[in-house]
């Protein structure tokens, strides 16, 4: 009889063009060696190029999907995506808080890499209220953590800044990461503040546009925490697999590449 491998949960919306969203999540866990569960939030139609629209998904539909995992399987981990309505983030909140699941990796998806936007103000401010209080982490790049701090982003002090005031919203930890805005020279520079503050140090990729990139980090981290690591330990081995996907990211479509 094979091993079972630890099942790690994806609550997030489709990218029908498999760059980004559940898919890039399925893919994620699969490689890192884990089981993927997963619960759609929202059916986007967008490819390499933009986000053309959307489908969300009710509160309702959302928890049918989910209940049936808890009450079958043991989830190891799990991880948020795009939640894009109060409807949805409020829902996602209470089963957080009401099943046997393990707190979150929170991935504060806002807007896409071509810009479009992915969630409406009052899910953002639900996110902020209910479900980062929930979080084991909180994994917003440059412009989410601006808009979750509430201040400009222009330095790696104010990375460990905005750090602390997101923590201070009641996340056990936050990675700002720096992908998007690099600060220095050659390096792509990540911060995690849990009980310590830890830097994160890599080759900055100059490849262009990716897509998903995002997504994936969250889902590499869930799937570290899944098989057993620290959250230092999980977010070390995620920055690795996500360079390495940036380095050998595909070119398919006119747009971004999807990694």
């Amino acid at each position: 009889m094979s091993e079972s491998k630890p099942v790690v949960l994806s609550i997030a919306g489709l990218d029908p063009s498999g760059g980004a969203g559940i898919v890039a999540d399925i893919k994620t866990i699969f490689a890192l060696g884990c089981f993927p569960a997963a619960a759609l939030t929202s059916i986007t139609f967008q490819n390499t190029t933009g986000v053309f629209g959307a489908e969300h998904q009710s509160a309702a539909t959302l928890r049918s999907q989910v209940e049936p995992i808890v009450q079958d399987v043991t989830v190891a981990a799990a991880k948020t995506g795009m939640l894009p309505t109060a409807e949805i983030v409020a829902e996602v909140a209470r089963l957080f808080a009401e099943e046997s699941l393990p707190a979150p990796v929170v991935d504060p998806v806002m807007v896409a890499t071509s810009g479009d936007v992915l969630i409406d103000d009052e899910a953002f401010q639900i996110l902020k209220s209910k479900l980062i209080p929930l979080a084991c982490v909180v994994t917003p790049n440059i412009p989410e953590a601006e808009k979750l701090a509430g201040f400009s982003i222009q330095s790696e002090a104010d990375m460990r800044r905005a750090a602390e005031r997101i923590q201070s919203l009641g996340a056990r930890a936050v990675l700002v990461k720096g992908g998007h805005r690099q600060m220095t020279a050659g390096e792509a520079v990540d911060v995690l503040l849990s009980e310590s503050l830890t830097e994160f140090r890599g080759e900055y990729l100059d490849v262009g546009e990716v897509h998903g990139s995002g997504c994936t980090l969250s889902a590499a981290i869930a799937a570290s925490l899944g098989k057993g690591m620290t959250l230092e330990e999980a977010v070390g081995a995620a920055k690795e697999y996500v360079t390495n996907a940036i380095r050998s990211a595909p070119r398919i479509g006119h747009g971004a590449r999807p990694l």
